[in-house]
């Protein structure tokens, strides 16, 4: 692992440790109805990088979850952002105006906003499905990209590129660093990601079960409930996204398998229905976006109990890969 960092008395010394301040290399994914001040100070204190998800969130309580944040720790936190918000520009303002170190966009073209946020001394992460969104991204500017394989829970790549392909071409593809995400909810599978170049991870579903989510607890108990195949990457005619299978799941899948056009697939989705499924807990007709590890979680865990099983891991794979 030598190329890729070096483990120090405290945790691990690479580029992406010293971009952001950080203790791991461990990231929790800014998800929408999940990514609070709780769980983002919380991952952020057990030493990796907490992210607040701004895309379920009006501006004034994205600003509430800012400074609630900043009370809740001294350790360098961000906030992830999707590009396609409506209200980006008051969003954007609020990172600014509270001085938000990081900021990891998604959704949308970085050349947009990346060169008004570095303007402030904030550090960008664009998050690509594609080794060439990577290089257009590492063009506009960003200081690092996450490479998101289909494993992923939520929206998701049009191009269905598994994370063990996409992370060594992305390598190939830019020269700034490289986090891994879907797929990833274990040491070893850190280990294997950075064996294969990537400097370090990215993780959203395992962090959705755990006490400081503000996910529903109905959600969080269909994740530990769901077994290998219970989730699908659906809607491919509007958004790719990833979704455990329910009766929501049933009705669009019928729609697109007779050929039902965009206009009829909105319909189906409607308003709010992700808000239904994970933060009202409509296990039923509620949207429920999750990865495919889902498979493999199967408790709520502390934030931080989660962040040290994972490095410890990692850590001892590391030093015995065969083991």
């Amino acid at each position: 692992m030598d190329n890729k960092g070096t483990f120090t008395g405290t945790g691990f010394d690479n580029r992406i440790t010293r971009l952001f301040g950080i203790q791991y290399p461990i990231i929790q994914a800014g998800m929408i109805w999940a990514s609070g001040w709780r769980l983002a100070s919380a991952v952020s204190n057990a030493g990796g990088l907490g992210l607040i998800g701004a895309g379920s969130m009006y501006p004034e309580v994205l600003l509430e979850h800012i400074q609630k944040c900043k009370q809740a720790t001294d350790k360098p936190f961000g906030v992830n952002l999707p590009l396609l918000y409506p209200d980006i520009d008051k969003h954007i303002q609020h990172i600014i105006d509270e001085q938000v170190p990081i900021v990891f966009t998604s959704a949308g073209n970085p050349k947009t906003w990346t060169p008004v946020l570095k303007e402030h001394g904030i550090t960008v992460v664009h998050v690509v499905s594609s080794a060439k969104f990577a290089k257009k991204s590492e063009d506009a500017g960003v200081d690092a990209v996450v490479a998101e394989g289909f494993e992923a829970g939520g929206h998701n790549g049009r191009e269905e590129t598994t994370t063990l392909v996409l992370i060594p071409s992305v390598r190939e593809a830019i020269n700034i660093p490289l986090i891994a995400a879907g797929g990833i909810a274990t040491g070893k599978a850190m280990f294997a990601t950075m064996a294969l170049g990537a400097e370090g991870v990215q993780i959203g579903s395992r962090f959705i079960c755990t006490p400081e989510a503000s996910s529903h607890a109905n959600f969080k108990q269909a994740i530990i409930d769901a077994k290998e195949g219970d989730t699908s990457l659906t809607l491919k005619g509007l958004t790719p996204v990833r979704l455990i299978k329910n009766d929501f799941y049933i009705k669009v899948f019928e729609a697109e398998n007779r050929g039902a056009t965009k206009e009829e697939l909105a319909e189906i989705l409607g308003r709010a229905r992700a808000k239904k499924g994970m933060f009202e807990g409509d296990l039923t007709e509620g949207e429920l976006e999750v990865g495919q590890v889902s498979g493999f979680i199967n408790e709520i865990k502390p934030a931080a109990d989660t962040v040290a099983e994972i490095w410890n891991e990692f850590k001892a794979t590391a030093e015995n890969p065969f083991g």
